[in-house]
């Protein structure tokens, strides 16, 4: 009888670790859920770490606390670059120091390594790539200890625009009139300027890729499915460089 059990178990294990789930797409730049499928990814493997993760303990981050949080660690942390690496190639990214929230939300997510087992998730040719998430259960984990409930004010600079190269926070699909930014993802935008009109004044744009243009256009036209999600995920890793 405990042979049977056992027996049984196992099989319940290995059907269940199977299961996957992908990113549906919603409108442009925003995030949203993630649902169940059955569909298995091809690409399994991890790429090793860039990036050692900051031992230092620090309060969760939550709408009442982030302003004052991030504010004292920008001024303790002013690097403005960052590296993110890909199987297809390495790309740099400036970050803007007239959006210090965003410029030091996104200095404090690579130091913590959150970016290490998350992918470039969203693919849209002639228009965006975006990351920051994943499929995997180490993504919700760190989500949660870091702080799962707080935005981002918006830090939208008059007369910046979305170009060729610029990175931008996403948003909540839910409403969000005063355009606060969803702290843990990012795209670059690829697409022509006449993409740009429902962007511009909406999305906060906190940086511009300064190196490796090639490769961003080249994860652009991978081969994605309805969602807009890659067929092969594409890993990310990302340290900071200056």
């Amino acid at each position: 009888m405990g042979k049977l059990f056992i027996y049984c178990f196992g099989i319940i294990f290995l059907f269940g670790s199977c299961e996957d789930k992908k990113k549906e797409s919603e409108t442009e730049g925003n995030t949203s859920t993630i649902q169940s499928s059955q569909k298995i990814k091809s690409d399994t493997l991890t790429p090793a770490t860039n990036q050692k993760k900051d031992s230092t303990k620090y309060p969760k981050l939550t709408n009442e606390n982030l302003v004052s949080f991030l504010t004292e660690y920008g001024k303790n942390n002013p690097e403005t670059k960052v590296l993110i690496t890909t199987r297809f190639g390495a790309i740099e990214i400036e970050l803007y120091k007239d959006t210090p929230l965003h410029r030091a939300n996104f200095i404090y997510l690579v130091k913590q390594a959150y970016f290490e087992e998350t992918f470039f998730h969203r693919v849209v040719p002639n228009f965006i790539i975006q990351a920051g998430t994943s499929d995997l259960v180490s993504t919700p984990r760190k989500r949660a200890a870091l702080g799962n409930d707080y935005l981002l004010p918006a830090e939208i600079i008059p007369g910046r625009v979305h170009k060729y190269g610029s990175v931008s926070g996403a948003k909540e699909y839910r409403e969000n009139p005063d355009n606060r930014t969803a702290p843990y993802e990012f795209f670059i935008f690829v697409g022509p300027k006449t993409a740009t009109t429902h962007l511009n004044g909406k999305y906060t744009i906190f940086g511009k890729v300064t190196k490796g243009m090639d490769v961003v256009e080249e994860i652009s036209k991978v081969k994605a499915d309805a969602g807009d999600w890659p067929l092969s995920n594409i890993y990310i890793s990302a340290k900071v460089i200056e």
